[in-house]
């Protein structure tokens, strides 16, 4: 288990959250399948709930916002900043796009989301009040953040330009690398090309991966709550996982025994 109290240092997935066009109702499929519990934010923070592991925030659910109707559901990665509108102005300098443009969420923190140039979405997350998941790495939480690019070396160059990123090449896996987070042999995500069974219309996209004690319980839970599975459970290096839609259409991953890289 790991726990932490303090703001994620810059570049590191720091939270995960979805919007969806019923929160109540996703609320309860994620409950079912992960066990989380909520605190609702209420109104003023736009209707916004933190999914709780073990009584630690986990990730976040919050409503489809005004003007997004339409929109495909999707869990979204976070990566921490010390500075939103600086690294947004990396963004763009470097290729990327601005699609919401920094604001403060109330006194919690500031925010942002972008498209890096091979056109996956991510968030960007300066800490205030809250700084992100407070658990990582046990069931009911994160375990893991990969970006599925069509363009993995050009997505390599962009994340090193916008936080620095240094990368690590797995054996075996042509076009898949780690990234190098503090301290020796130290990993915070991973970037690699689309798998090779992946429709022609997917789009480059991070992908979260939730970890539970039994992947196959979980994908139980998963379809008897209304959930399908894109790809059945099946054996890894890392760890027995499958590739997941919720109700929504929302893409996530489930993996037990070991971490997924």
């Amino acid at each position: 288990m790991s726990t932490r109290e303090v703001p994620w240092p810059e570049g590191t997935p720091a939270w995960v959250d979805l919007t969806a066009p019923d929160r109540d109702a996703a609320m309860e499929f994620y409950r079912r399948v992960l066990d989380w519990e909520y605190v609702d934010h209420g109104p003023d923070l736009g209707s916004y709930a933190t999914a709780m592991t073990d009584g630690r925030a986990a990730a976040g659910i919050g409503p489809t916002p005004p003007g997004a109707e339409g929109v495909p559901p999707a869990w979204t990665t976070y990566i921490a900043s010390d500075d939103v509108d600086a690294t947004c102005a990396k963004v763009t300098a470097n290729g990327g796009t601005v699609l919401l443009a920094p604001g403060d969420v109330g006194d919690q923190g500031r925010m942002a989301i972008a498209a890096d140039p091979t056109g996956a979405v991510f968030g960007i997350w300066q800490a205030g009040k809250t700084f992100g998941a407070e658990v990582v790495n046990q069931p009911g939480s994160v375990v893991w953040n990969e970006l599925r690019s069509r363009d993995p070396s050009a997505a390599r160059t962009f994340y090193t330009a916008v936080f620095g990123y240094a990368y690590h090449s797995v054996e075996g896996m042509p076009d898949y690398s780690t990234i190098d987070g503090e301290g020796p042999g130290s990993m915070i995500g991973s970037i690699g090309g689309m798998p090779e069974d992946a429709p022609a219309g997917v789009p480059s996209h991070w992908m979260v991966y939730f970890s539970v004690r039994d992947t196959d319980e979980a994908v139980r839970r998963l379809v008897d709550a209304g959930g399908t599975v894109q790809h059945p459970a099946h054996d890894s290096p890392w760890g027995r996982f499958a590739v997941c839609q919720d109700p929504n259409g929302a893409m996530f991953t489930l993996i037990s025994g070991g971490d997924p890289a």
